[in-house]
């Protein structure tokens, strides 16, 4: 079973601009992390899965991590977002890891999160509360 990340989505509007900025790169999309994980040799296979909004809202496959060689990290991703059952999840700064019995489970093609067709404040409180 591969070991997955969670990642805020910082600086997207909603998941569509997510997914219209990882779509824009041509073979692989890049972030930069500080640390290499220490447990990467169990992420092959694995994805990084997007927080928005308090919730995984879906994943970008790994494709591995590299060197800068300016003391930092990319994170390797291909270039598409997949769409995963809306799960709340809560912010945190930089990554973290996620085991695949937590990890939420992909959308069919065409099929629809529950939660996106709740209006956004009802389903901000919601979440406060625990309750999605």
């Amino acid at each position: 079973m591969p070991l997955h990340l969670t990642k805020i989505a910082f600086q997207s509007e909603s998941p569509a601009s997510l997914r219209a900025w990882l779509e824009s790169h041509e073979t692989e999309a890049r972030l930069t992390t500080r640390y290499l994980p220490k447990r990467v040799s169990e992420m092959e296979g694995g994805s990084l899965f997007w927080i928005h909004g308090h919730r995984l809202v879906g994943r970008s496959p790994l494709i591995g991590f590299q060197e800068t060689g300016q003391g930092r990290f990319w994170i390797r991703l291909q270039p598409r977002l997949i769409a995963v059952r809306g799960t709340p999840k809560r912010a945190h700064q930089g990554w973290r890891y996620l085991e695949e019995q937590d990890a939420p489970p992909d959308l069919g093609e065409g099929e629809a999160d529950d939660l996106d067709a709740m209006p956004r404040a009802m389903l901000s409180e919601l979440t406060r509360l625990g309750l999605v």
